[in-house]
């Protein structure tokens, strides 16, 4: 076996199950399985694995138990668990993700977004650890060490909006579409005077960069749902629609690893209020007016605008034209209209620079 492979254990009480994990893993990593959460515990007694792949309905001790027991040893407590599990309800996806679970996958499971995941979360937890390893030194090259988070923190940043989008093609080049939108209104809202005092309170460059995470929920919502080609169910709009508190949590736990997390604040408020609506009728929460962060009412539109301009896969685009309408119509009431009158009063240099994106990004 190769020693330079990380170590993955997968733990489950059904055998086919984990021969079909470890024939689809064993090329990338060294897989272990265990049977049971007993047999676990006497693996992670000899053996500390990057990640481990825990099914929930066992006997004896199930998939919570053993999470549980993890996170109570400090020995075990930082290692990645993704859940692998036929159970599809939201209420057990949402109890695995507030026991300290990473990941929730579904069986059966894709190979390519099976493996995909592991490989962000022990990017992950590899660069968590050169965080804290750096932190340790943060008195001497100051410079240096700022250099080296902003490179990690980029790092992170980009691996996590590349997965959300390899969830649906349909949808590639939003993240860099949003973020040169988003960048464009800061600075046309300070050139006409618009909440001056509040803006420059803010960092544009993490503003803009964090933007990047502001659907990162999405990596919780299944494919049959994210890529529905027709119009949603009302039980599959209430499980969209949590891709926010998905983004919050998410982001939340990744802060807490790190002393390094001001552009991390700045991305958990834009997951979790981007879909907020000036006039209240909004989700996660129902802000309504200057109750919503600024940050999240400028994402509101440009997220608004780039999704009704390119292709979804509920929808066809609408042209720059019948969105700038639609934005009209909806000033005061599902946009900040100070905000939306001077996206409204530039729009024809938002529709230049998106379909220069669009263009550039097609070859």
């Amino acid at each position: 076996m190769d020693n330079s492979r990380e170590i993955i254990i997968m733990v489950d009480d059904d055998i086919t199950n984990l021969n079909v994990a470890r024939n689809n893993l064993a090329g990338n990593y060294k897989v272990l399985t265990a049977p049971s959460g007993e047999k676990l515990f006497h693996l992670l007694d000899r053996i500390n694995p990057a990640l481990i792949l825990l099914d929930i309905e066992m006997p004896d001790m199930d998939g919570y138990e053993v999470i549980s027991k993890l996170k109570e040893n400090i020995r075990t407590a930082q290692i990645p668990v993704i859940f692998l599990t036929s159970k599809i309800d939201p209420d057990s996806e949402f109890k695995g993700f507030s026991m300290g679970a990473v990941d929730y996958i579904t069986k059966p499971f894709s190979r390519d977004l099976l493996m995909k995941r592991i490989d962000l979360h022990i990017l992950m937890e590899k660069q968590k650890k050169e965080l804290q390893k750096n932190n340790l030194n943060l008195e001497s090259e100051i410079s240096e060490k700022e250099r080296t988070v902003i490179e990690l923190q980029n790092t992170i940043l980009k691996a996590m909006s590349e997965l959300v989008e390899s969830r649906d093609d349909v949808t590639g080049g939003h993240i860099e579409r949003t973020q040169y939108c988003l960048s464009l209104l800061f600075d046309l809202l300070i050139e006409h005077g618009v909440y001056t005092a509040e803006l420059e309170l803010l960092d544009k460059n993490l503003l803009v960069m964090s933007s990047q995470l502001h659907d990162v929920g999405k990596i919780s919502i299944k494919d049959d749902i994210l890529m529905k080609p027709g119009k949603l169910t009302h039980a599959d709009t209430i499980e969209m629609n949590r891709h926010t508190l998905y983004g919050v949590n998410i982001i939340s736990r990744i802060a807490r690893s790190t002393t390094q997390s001001d552009f991390l604040k700045y991305a958990e408020i834009l997951a979790g209020s981007h879909h907020e609506r000036w006039n209240g009728m909004g989700y996660p929460l129902g802000l309504k007016g200057n109750e919503i962060p600024l940050q999240g009412r400028l994402m509101a539109l440009v997220d608004a605008y780039d999704a009704m301009t390119n292709d979804r896969p509920y929808k066809d685009a609408i042209s720059h034209m019948e969105s700038i309408e639609i934005i009209r119509y909806e000033k005061g009431r599902h946009f900040d209209p100070r905000i939306a009158e001077v996206f409204l009063e530039h729009e024809q240099e938002f529709a230049l620079e998106s379909n220069r994106l669009l263009t550039f990004m097609t070859y």
